[in-house]
C-alpha cells in the first residue's frame, strides 16, 4: 500500500528541489516588535524575551498582526496565558477578519484552545480536550495552510483538519478581547517561526 504525503509535505519538498531550502523564518527578534503593527486598543510589549499583550486601562481589545500578508504556510508559536482569558493566533487575517487558532474556553459550544475559527462562520472545528493545554505553562501551536487545507495542531496532538476557501491571504497576528472577564488575561508569545511555502510568484 503507498502512504500519501500530505499536500504541505509535497510543497515543502518541492521548494526544497527549486530553492535550494524552504528556510524557517523567525517573525520575533526576541527584543522588539520590528515587524509587528497593532491595530486597536490592546498593549502590546516585549518583556523577558517574549511579546506580552493586554487590555488596555478601558479594558479595550486589540491585534498584534504582521506588517506582512502569507498565503500558503507553516507557522509554530509558542506561548502561555493568564486565564480567564479568550485570545488566538490570526492567520490569514484582512481587515478584523481570517481564520483563528482560538486561545479560549467557550461554552456554548463547547470549545477549548486548539478550535479553529473562521469570521462569519464561527468555529470550523472544535476541540474539546481542556486538558490538552498546559495552562500553567508553555505550549506549542502549529498551523498548516496550504490552499484551502487548514490544519492545527496544538502541543503536538491534531485538533483541526479541514477545507475552507474564505480567506487565501493575509497577515498572521494574536488576538485580545474585550471586557471585564478578561480584564486580568495575559497573553505571552516566545517563539514565532514561519515556513514560506507560497508558489513562486503568488
Amino acid at each position: 500500500m503507498t502512504r500519501r504525503l500530505p499536500i504541505w509535505a509535497g510543497l515543502f519538498w518541492a521548494c526544497l528541489l527549486a530553492s535550494g531550502g524552504c528556510a524557517t523564518q523567525s517573525l520575533f527578534d526576541g527584543k522588539t516588535l520590528t515587524g509587528w503593527q497593532a491595530v486597536g486598543n490592546a498593549v502590546w510589549k516585549v518583556e523577558d524575551g517574549a511579546i506580552v499583550g493586554t487590555q488596555d486601562a478601558q479594558r479595550r481589545a486589540g491585534d498584534l498582526v504582521t506588517e506582512k500578508d502569507y498565503g500558503d504556510f507553516e507557522l509554530e508559536v509558542t506561548y502561555k496565558v493568564v486565564w480567564p482569558a479568550n485570545s488566538g493566533i490570526w492567520f490569514r487575517w484582512n481587515d478584523h477578519k481570517g481564520y483563528q487558532f482560538d486561545i479560549l474556553e467557550w461554552p456554548n459550544p463547547v470549545a477549548y484552545s486548539g478550535t479553529l475559527y473562521c469570521d462569519g462562520k464561527m468555529f470550523l472545528a472544535r476541540q474539546l480536550d481542556k486538558s490538552l493545554e498546559n495552562h500553567d505553562g508553555w505550549n506549542h501551536a502549529r498551523i498548516s495552510a496550504v490552499g484551502d487545507h487548514l490544519q492545527l495542531w496544538l502541543n503536538g496532538k491534531k485538533t483541526a483538519d479541514v477545507h475552507d476557501s474564505t480567506y487565501q491571504r493575509g497577515k498572521i497576528g494574536f488576538q485580545i478581547h474585550p471586557g471585564d472577564q478578561f480584564k486580568d488575561m495575559k497573553i505571552l508569545i516566545r517563539d514565532v517561526r514561519i515556513r514560506v511555502l507560497d508558489k513562486p510568484g503568488s
